[in-house]
C-alpha cells in the first residue's frame, strides 16, 4: 500500500493534475447529464415520428398492394423490398414470432401505430429467426406482416450515442489540459524562481502580463528579488568597508605592541588577540566578496585535498586520516574549492577535538558515484544537536559551546555552502553514530559556476 501511495504522491501534489482532473469530473459529469437529459426529453417526440413514419409506410404499402393489378403485385412487391426495404410476409398461424425488445421509445411508438391502425396491430422483433421490425396490417380478411430494417426505425443507435459522447468528452478533456495549463504556468514560473532563489542563483524576471492577479503576483515577487539583491549588496559593501577599515587600526596596534615595553606573555596573549580579529575581518571580506567566474576550469580534486591534508597534518593538535580517490576533477574555482575544504579542517580544529585527548582527530574521503564526486569531511568531537544543523549553515552562527571563544565569526560554514551552491553541489550535515559532525558534500563532474 504504500508503495502505491508514494506512485499516487504525485497526484496528490501537483496542481495541475488536481486542476485537470476536477475539470475532467465536471466535464464528464456534464456531457453524461446533457446526455441522459437529452434522451428524456426526445424520447416523446422521437417516438411520434417513428411512428407517424411506420404508419405512412403501413398505409401507402396497403393502398397499393390493394389498388394494383394481380398480375402486377409480383412486381410491385418486388420494387418494394429492392428500392424502399419494405418486405411484405402472408401471416400465417405457424409463424415464431419473437416480441420486439420493450424499451421506453418502444412502448410509445406501438402506442400511437395502433391507435391509428387498430388494437390489432402486432408487433415482432424476430419472426421465423428473421430480424428487423415486424407490425402487421390487414387487407380485407387478410393478415400480413411488414418488415423494415431495424436501423430505419431506431435512429441513432447506443454505439453511436457511445462514440458521440467519447468524441465530446475527448475533446472536452483536451480542453481541460489546456486550461490546467494556462492555470498553472504562472504558478510554476514562479516555483522555478523561487527554487532558484533557494540555490543562491539569481532568477529570469517574471513577465508582468496575463490576468490582473497573476501580473501582480509576478510584479511583487520581482519587487522582491530586486531588494533582496539591493539588502545583499548593501551588506557586502558594508562589511567589506568596515572590515577594510579596521585593518588599519589593527596594524597599528601590532606595531605598538611591537615596541611597547611588555613581558612576553603580555605580548604574546595581545599578539594572539589581534590576530583572532584579524582573521574574523578576513573571514568578512571573504564573506561579501564577490564570486569569480573567471577562473573556472577543470580542477584535480585528488592534488588539492592532498594538499590540504598535508598542509593540515602540520598542525599539533590535528591529526588527518585520508582516504581520497585518484584522479578525480571536478569543474570549478580552484582557490575557492581550496577555501571550502581549509576551512571544514578550521572548523572541525576548533570545535571537534576529542574531549579525552584535545586533539581533533579528522577523517577525509572522496570518491565518485555516478556522475558525482562525493567529498566527506568528520571529526570526533562532540557533534551538534540534530535541531541546531540548519542554524549551523546561517551566517553569523556559532552554537553556546562555541560563543566564549573569541576565534571566529560564525561566517566559515556559511561561506562554504555558498561556495558549494555556486558550483551546484549539495551540503549536508549529520551526526556520526559514534560521536562527532559528519559534513558531506556532492559535486558534479561537469558543469558550470553559478
Amino acid at each position: 500500500m504504500s508503495l502505491i501511495g508514494n506512485r499516487l504522491g504525485w497526484l496528490r501534489s501537483g496542481l495541475f493534475w488536481r486542476t485537470f482532473f476536477l475539470l475532467a469530473f465536471l466535464i464528464a459529469a456534464s456531457v453524461t447529464t446533457w446526455v441522459a437529459s437529452f434522451s428524456v426529453v426526445e424520447r416523446e417526440p422521437r417516438a411520434q415520428q417513428m411512428a407517424a413514419q411506420v404508419i405512412s409506410i403501413v398505409t401507402i404499402t396497403r393502398a397499393a398492394l390493394t389498388h394494383s393489378a394481380p398480375d402486377l403485385r409480383r412486381e410491385l412487391l418486388f420494387d418494394l423490398a429492392s428500392n424502399e426495404g419494405i418486405r411484405i410476409y402472408p401471416l400465417e398461424a405457424t409463424d415464431v414470432v419473437e416480441p420486439a425488445v420493450a424499451t421506453d421509445v418502444m412502448k410509445v411508438l406501438e402506442a400511437h401505430v395502433k391507435a391509428r391502425l387498430g388494437e390489432q396491430t402486432k408487433f415482432a422483433g424476430k419472426v421465423n429467426d428473421v430480424a428487423g421490425f415486424w407490425v402487421s396490417f390487414m387487407i380485407e380478411d387478410d393478415e400480413y406482416w411488414l418488415r423494415l430494417d431495424r436501423e430505419r426505425i431506431e435512429g441513432v443507435s447506443g454505439i453511436q450515442w457511445l462514440g458521440l459522447g467519447t468524441a465530446t468528452l475527448l475533446l472536452s478533456l483536451l480542453g481541460a489540459v489546456f486550461i490546467s495549463r494556462l492555470i498553472n504556468q504562472p504558478l510554476a514560473r514562479i516555483t522555478a524562481a523561487t527554487r532558484a532563489i533557494a540555490k543562491g542563483k539569481a532568477p529570469s524576471p517574471l513577465p508582468e502580463r496575463g490576468p490582473t492577479e497573476i501580473r501582480e503576483a509576478n510584479r511583487s515577487f520581482n519587487q522582491m528579488v530586486a531588494d533582496l539583491n539591493r539588502v545583499e549588496s548593501d551588506r557586502a559593501v558594508i562589511l567589506a568597508g568596515i572590515s577594510h577599515d579596521l585593518r588599519t587600526p589593527l596594524a597599528r596596534m601590532q606595531l605598538e605592541v611591537e615596541m611597547a615595553g611588555l613581558n612576553d606573555d603580555a605580548r604574546e596573549g595581545m599578539q594572539s588577540d589581534l590576530a583572532q580579529m584579524d582573521a574574523i575581518i578576513g573571514q568578512f571580506l571573504e564573506y561579501a566578496k564577490p564570486s569569480d567566474t573567471t577562473n573556472s576550469a577543470s580542477v584535480n580534486l585528488t592534488a588539492l585535498l592532498d594538499e590540504c591534508t598535508h598542509e593540515a597534518s602540520r598542525l599539533a593538535d590535528v591529526q588527518i586520516h585520508s582516504d581520497i580517490a585518484k584522479d578525480v576533477n571536478v569543474f570549478g574555482n580552484a582557490t575557492e574549492l581550496k577555501r571550502i575544504i581549509a576551512n571544514l579542517i578550521e572548523n572541525a580544529r576548533r570545535y571537534g577535538k576529542t574531549p579525552e585527548t584535545g586533539i581533533a582527530r579528522i577523517d577525509i574521503s572522496c570518491k565518485t558515484q555516478g556522475n558525482n564526486v562525493v567529498v566527506e569531511l568528520a571529526d570526533h568531537g562532540p557533534g551538534v544537536p540534530d535541531h541546531e544543523m540548519e542554524r549551523l549553515l546561517r551566517p553569523f552562527t556559532r552554537l553556546d559551546a562555541a560563543r566564549g571563544q573569541a576565534n571566529g565569526a560564525g561566517l566559515g560554514l556559511a561561506i562554504v555552502d555558498r561556495i558549494v551552491k555556486r558550483h551546484h553541489g549539495t551540503l549536508k550535515l549529520s551526526n556520526n553514530p559514534d560521536g562527532g559532525l559528519r559534513i558531506r558534500i556532492n559535486f558534479p563532474v561537469t558543469g558550470t559556476l553559478g
